[in-house]
């Protein structure tokens, strides 16, 4: 057979594949388990995989599918789906895209660039492990989507500026966003401040003790767990690196073009200016929260980015136009960002997500490892499928039930379902929608998570297991 003919063979295969098995599902799944509503849910989540994996359409494209789907077979209010397309995450990258277009148009990007290799050199591997860990680091002490969706831009204008900003194309810049996205999911885990949904956590364990929980409580029981993620996810990072991959230039050609470049112009100053406005807005929200209710993370980005509209750059131009942000700015993978939230919000919206959790809640569990097992790997799943705060909402009430059920102390589970309930490294769903929505193609993610996720499971398995068994406070 000829190489076209191939082609062609396997794009309608990658085309039907999709379709055929929504229609498997809506057939397989047991209406007296899953409504009409749910099954369409399942089945929208099962396509998209499966174009995901194997795109036979541009990902923009796959985007659109839950509004096809639900204007087809409506499963929850058009409203809501749509709303997902303009959702605070999505104002935020945008906002961040924005604003970083102006460092191009200004030079800001240039230096920015520069002074990142200057510092941790261009060796991929290198380069990957920096921005991982400093993800990992700032996600401890602020909300981890707030520093995926700061942090994306900084490394996406040093990849630009070696020639690997085609993400989609490029190894070294997949994985550089890849990590900034693991790193900042990571490092929410740390502290109750880290991931909005720690906070629902302990609401839940507040509940059980009759006590207030106190964030050092926290610290000090995740210790442990954290220390052992910290040390396997670096390594995996490390691993998979490319090993002897350098970006463009060398520290002495790097030196000698910021030694060009003089000092930072009035423009660039600006533009970083607004940017550094942005972030401290972003991470002081608890400062201003009841004076300006409105101004979410989001909404100040927004803000600093029309600013950067209205200041007058040299000869009396404006420091950003809109012919600037079109350049800028990859609208069609904003749609594809939207296209994940949606698919989130589709399965929580029906309720297909608590039906999956009951079912799996309700079968037979024996044994304390077990238990952890089914714990970890289905609030892990879930959370690689919808947000972080919907498999809160979701699999908290179902871990408390399982307890119940099972006349066991709540506490350590709880503690077990927020393990899973922070990571997850597989789908382009919640933060990891934004190295996608920057090009990182989903087949690259998935290939790489679902062996991580793997690794973690059995070994939060095990010490999630000895925890519970040798540690009394991990109880308390």
């Amino acid at each position: 057979m000829k190489p076209v003919k191939r082609i062609k063979l396997k794009s309608a295969a990658s085309v039907a594949l999709g379709p055929l098995v929504y229609v498997l599902i809506l057939a397989a799944l047991p209406p007296e388990t899953f409504t009409f509503e749910m099954r369409c849910a399942i089945g929208t989540l099962c396509w998209m995989v499966c174009w995901w994996l194997l795109p036979p359409v541009d990902y923009p494209v796959i985007g659109l599918l839950p509004i096809a789907l639900n204007a087809l077979l409506p499963m929850i209010p058009m409203s809501d789906i749509i709303s997902q397309y303009a959702s605070d995450s999505i104002i935020l990258v945008l906002s961040g895209m924005i604003i970083t277009a102006s460092w191009e148009s200004t030079g800001l990007n240039k230096r920015i660039a520069t002074a990142f290799l200057n510092l941790v050199g261009t060796s991929v591997r290198a380069q990957v492990m920096f921005w991982f860990l400093l993800s990992t680091a700032l996600s401890a002490i602020l909300p981890n989507l707030v520093v995926a969706a700061t942090i994306s831009p900084i490394a996406m204008s040093m990849l630009k500026y070696v020639g690997e900003g085609d993400i989609a194309n490029s190894k070294a810049g997949s994985m550089v966003v890849m990590s900034v996205a693991w790193g900042a999911g990571l490092g929410g885990m740390a502290t109750p401040i880290g991931s909005a949904s720690n906070l629902v956590v302990i609401e839940y364990l507040e509940q059980v003790s009759g006590r207030e929980y106190m964030y050092v409580d926290w610290v000090i029981r995740f210790a442990p767990i954290m220390l052992t993620l910290l040390v396997t996810c670096t390594l995996y990072v490390f691993a998979i690196s490319p090993k002897n991959m350098q970006l463009a230039g060398s520290r002495e050609y790097l030196a000698s073009v910021r030694a060009g470049m003089g000092r930072m112009t009035r423009d660039e100053g600006l533009c970083f200016l607004v940017f550094l406005t942005a972030i401290i807005l972003a991470f002081t929200r608890s400062l201003y929260a009841e004076l300006l209710p409105g101004l979410a993370p989001a909404y100040a980005f927004a803000a600093c980015a029309i600013i950067l509209f209205l200041i007058p750059g040299k000869s009396s131009r404006r420091i950003v136009n809109w012919k600037t942000v079109e350049r800028g700015v990859d609208w069609g993978l904003l749609y594809m960002f939207g296209g994940a939230l949606s698919l989130g919000k589709l399965l929580t919206g029906t309720g297909a997500d608590v039906a999956i959790g009951t079912l799996i809640g309700g079968a037979g569990i024996s044994g304390t490892a077990g238990l952890v097992f089914v714990i970890v790997t289905f609030t892990l799943a879930m959370s690689d499928l919808t947000s972080n705060g919907a498999t809160a909402s979701m699999c908290l009430p179902i871990t408390m039930s399982i307890a119940s059920a099972l006349g066991t102390n709540a506490t350590p589970l709880l503690y077990i379902t927020a393990i899973g309930i922070n990571l997850s490294f597989t789908m382009p769903t919640s933060i990891r929608a934004i190295p996608v929505g920057y090009g990182l193609k989903p087949s690259f993610l998935a290939k790489r998570g679902i062996v991580l996720s793997a690794i973690i499971i059995a070994e939060m398995t095990l010490l999630g297991w000895a925890l519970i068994k040798f540690w009394p406070a991990f109880s308390m």
